[in-house]
């Protein structure tokens, strides 16, 4: 059985393919492979640098009740795209806008992998 990494990677994958398809037009991917990359990349960036930045703004997050994470997760989208060839966001708050359509993506498909475990 897959581990839930590699779940949260093709739920990524899915939930980026949703976006740059058919819910943002200033993110885009070049091909299937790209897309591939960069949701395996947006699961280590979110695995490793997702929480350092969050515990260090934790006093600004708790100022502006959590909409900080909001940007959070649009920065983690930009390094997603800064790190792959092909994978392509035009302005940060496009960013922003993706990262917050993916975590509902994302939270969907895996609230329905809990249900089926």
């Amino acid at each position: 059985m897959p581990s839930r990494f590699l779940w949260r990677v093709v739920f990524n994958a899915v939930g980026l393919w949703v976006v740059t398809e058919y819910l943002v037009p200033g993110i885009s991917v070049a091909s299937t492979e790209a897309l591939l990359i960069a949701a395996l990349v947006l699961g280590v960036v979110n695995a490793i640098v997702r929480p350092i930045v969050l515990i260090l703004s934790l006093p600004l997050n708790i100022l502006t009740l959590g909409l900080l994470t909001f940007v959070i997760n649009g920065l983690m989208l930009s390094i997603t795209a800064a790190l792959v060839p092909g994978f392509y966001i035009t302005t940060f708050w496009t960013a922003v806008w993706g990262a917050i359509l993916l975590t509902v993506i994302s939270y969907v498909l895996n609230a329905l992998l809990v249900e089926r475990d």
